[in-house]
């Protein structure tokens, strides 16, 4: 009705502001001039991107319970704009949910959600609460839209950059734009293949592996083990332009991209796992996917390196010195190499509070900052390309 305007404000600033991701909706009446705060009660984490249903009954919005966890699941709220009643439609639903669109009745909601370490559109019944897949499939959908009877979202994989399909409501695909057509035409792609590997504890984990254009399985190639930054974030189907797998095997290399603890698209007990235990189970999960992949006789085991960026670059400091003479050579990018100084330097204290347990002078965190790589430079044995 044009009389309301829903946004999203974390009122705070000073420390406060660094120490919490407590962002609010607010709804400010056009008529009024007044302005209501829609999670002021019992919602502390990240509250934001509003949408209003086309006939106006409803707000949607994207919703974290945990103040201070940035990468907490992000749930689905839906409030009842005549009642004020809020539901929480994720209840059910272990993954999170982004980029909501709703369909004209405003009785059905699509958004994207990461599954397996792919992006897939998925339908919410919002009378009924029920939650159904539409897509899947190799690939990432980065949005969605509802455009008449179909939808429509921007698509990619590790074999194709961003291009725009159609899709209906049964999930069939028709890819509409074809901007990169005449680039790939002129191109031999590597082909991304999905392992599932064990892990040290007995779990399986998901490991893309991706082979040099025209590969030879009679041939030996070296192996590039790709660490993930975030270091909340999944190694999805994404065709990245900073860390691009096809321009690696390009160049003659196997890449192998692991799935390890602390990635979503698996449940919250995988995500979760990786706080406070930055050098744990996961450092666990690259050994045993690079493990596991240079046993191939594909692989050469004399000429194998690991690189990564950000917490991915901590992965390679830390591996520096306790990977056993595995690799032959490291890349890291923009890494945490002292965590004890990346605690006094970031701007967002919420972050080391959370992932780390807190300050490295309390005692109950020094555990955690004894996983700091900087304290093993002695151990390290092998080139190291830092790029910061």
């Amino acid at each position: 009705d044009a009389k309301n305007i829903a946004y999203v404000c974390k009122k705070m600033s000073k420390k406060e502001y660094t120490l919490s991701t407590n962002s609010e909706i607010y709804v400010y009446n056009l008529e009024t001039k007044e302005t209501q705060n829609l999670t002021k009660d019992g919602f502390e984490g990240y509250d934001r991107n509003p949408v209003y249903s086309p006939d106006g009954k409803h707000l949607a919005w994207e919703s974290m319970e945990e103040d201070g966890f940035e990468s907490d699941k992000n749930r689905i709220m839906v409030m009842d704009r005549e009642t004020g009643d809020i539901a929480n439609m994720s209840k059910e639903f272990d993954y999170n949910a982004n980029g909501f669109s709703w369909n004209k009745e405003g009785d059905k909601m699509y958004f994207i959600s990461g599954v397996h370490a792919t992006q897939q559109i998925f339908e919410l019944d919002v009378e009924n609460e029920m939650i159904k897949q539409i897509t899947e499939g190799k690939h990432n959908y980065l949005n969605v839209s509802v455009a008449g009877d179909r939808l429509v979202g921007a698509k990619q994989s590790m074999a194709l950059p961003t291009e725009i399909f159609g899709v209906s409501m049964e999930g069939k695909e028709e890819q509409l734009t074809h901007v990169n057509d005449e680039k790939l035409d002129q191109i031999t792609l590597a082909h991304s293949e999905e392992r599932w590997i064990e892990t040290s504890d007995g779990k399986e984990m998901l490991v893309w592996v991706i082979y040099p254009p025209n590969f030879d399985k009679d041939k030996e190639y070296p192996a590039l083990l790709y660490a993930q930054g975030g270091p909340q974030s999944a190694v999805s189907q994404f065709f990245s332009y900073r860390w691009n797998f096809q321009m690696m095997a390009a160049n003659g290399y196997v890449v192998v991209a692991p799935n390890r603890r602390g990635l979503p698209s698996f449940g919250m007990d995988w995500l979760e796992q990786i706080s406070r235990d930055y050098a744990g189970q996961n450092i666990e999960d690259y050994l045993s996917a690079i493990d596991a992949v240079k046993k191939e006789p594909y692989a050469d085991e004399e000429n194998l390196g690991a690189v990564g960026a950000s917490y991915g670059g901590y992965s390679v400091f830390y591996l520096a010195g306790h990977h056993e003479g595995r690799f032959d050579a490291f890349i890291a990018h923009d890494g945490m190499l002292n965590l004890e100084s990346f605690y006094l330097q970031t701007e967002e204290m919420w972050f080391p509070n959370w992932d780390l347990g807190g300050p490295y002078w309390e005692e109950e965190n020094k555990e955690v900052y004894e996983q700091s790589p900087h304290r093993f430079v002695d151990e390290w044995d092998t080139p190291i390309m830092v790029i910061h």
